[in-house]
């Protein structure tokens, strides 16, 4: 009777076509936008091309500084401020006339850069002038100890060596907040209708009685409706987990080429998937408490709002913890567990205790709830509208 039951909720909510637009379509769409500007975000301005506006001093000698910039376009003006607040620019640069006679002569000179450091143009831009004139900066100071006969070492006593702990790109560390975030929202998302559907819709169209009337247990029903919820949800995690691969792998190359599972590449997109599931059966017994609890699709809907909302916090936390940070309660805590145990799955990471520490506290919190559900589902006052 579970396997009839089951199967007949999971052809209903296939015939809706709300629930095949969010458990397949939606996902895709999501995942293409947020995937390209990830991508967008690693590039580093590759291949863009910059406009510097100059003042009308900027000469040849000037110009001679940024030889070795390719990226960077010149463009001369009377007002070169305006040219920046047109758009027609992405930063300015004005340089004192007669700079370089200054400069030779141990003259106070001024360089003037102004951008928009909230813009990533020009932040970028930004970034390479000064970068350029810092270099600069360092070979007159260079030739002016050497005229001094003072040895350069005597003022730079030593260099910084820095090196990171582990290899952890930036390239990975957006593939670990994108990939939870979006199967968190998509899984929720995915679910929401059947969810809302199978409880509060059923006591809006006043079919609940008639289904309570039959020989059918309300365990049964109950869990047969929860394992609808369940799959809706699981489908939309691994639609969601496929997508993200197939677009990294086709669509990108920063990310593509920061991610590396060696041999691990088939576990870790087993777990992937395995922790896909955990996570939609603890969404879908959050959902189903909702439900039960509206007297209509809306009401539910309503309901398990807060719960989405819940799902984009964690990523706020794990954002800023390395690897080697996470304890033990950023694996215990559920909604934040999957944030974390995909984060050292994007980076090739299998570690089995907090993949059962993760599974274990989504259990245990899938199971009160269930109970919870239950007992709510017994009584007329929680199912009969």
């Amino acid at each position: 009777m579970l396997r009839k039951i089951y199967f007949k909720e999971m052809k209903d909510s296939f015939r809706d076509r709300r629930t095949l637009l969010l458990t397949v379509l939606l996902p895709i769409v999501m995942m293409t936008g947020l995937v390209l500007f990830y991508e967008s975000m690693l590039s580093d301005g590759e291949g863009e091309t910059y406009t510097l506006a100059v003042n009308e001093e900027f000469g040849a000698e000037e110009e001679a500084l940024f030889a070795g910039v390719e990226n960077i376009e010149f463009l001369k003006a009377e007002d070169p401020e305006a040219l920046l607040e047109e758009g027609e620019a992405q930063a300015v640069l004005i340089i004192e006339n007669g700079f370089f006679g200054k400069v030779e002569n141990g003259e106070a000179t001024v360089v003037t850069l102004i951008g928009n450091s909230f813009s990533q143009s020009s932040s970028m831009l930004m970034g390479e002038v000064t970068s350029v004139l810092g270099a600069y900066e360092k070979l007159v100071i260079a030739d002016r100890l050497e005229a001094e006969g003072t040895p350069q070492e005597l003022v730079q006593p030593f260099t910084i060596e820095q090196k990171e702990l582990t290899e952890e790109t930036a390239g990975v560390n957006m593939v670990a907040m994108l990939v939870p975030l979006i199967l968190a929202l998509a899984i929720g998302i995915g679910a929401g209708p059947s969810a809302s559907d199978l409880f509060a819709g059923e006591k809006e169209k006043k079919t609940m009685e008639a289904l309570l009337m039959t020989p059918v247990n309300r365990m049964t029903l109950l869990l047969a409706k929860w394992l609808t919820i369940s799959t809706i949800g699981a489908l939309t995690g691994i639609v969601t987990l496929i997508v993200v691969a197939l677009e990294i792998t086709f669509l990108t190359e920063n990310m593509k080429n920061a991610i590396s599972f060696g041999e691990n590449v088939y576990l870790v997109v087993g777990f992937a998937i395995f922790v896909s599931v955990v996570y939609a059966m603890f969404i879908a017994t959050l959902q189903m408490i909702t439900s039960i609890m509206g007297k209509t699709v809306k009401e539910s809907q309503s309901y398990s709002t807060p719960i989405m909302m819940i799902a984009v916090f964690p990523i706020m936390i794990i954002s800023g913890i390395g690897i080697n940070e996470l304890s033990f309660e950023h694996f215990a805590i559920p909604i934040m567990n999957i944030f974390t145990v995909l984060k050292e799955l994007s980076f090739g990471i299998i570690n089995y205790e907090h993949l059962a520490i993760m599974i274990g506290s989504n259990l245990t919190c899938i199971i009160v709830a269930f109970v919870i559900a239950r007992i709510m589902f017994l009584k007329d006052k929680w199912v009969m509208n």
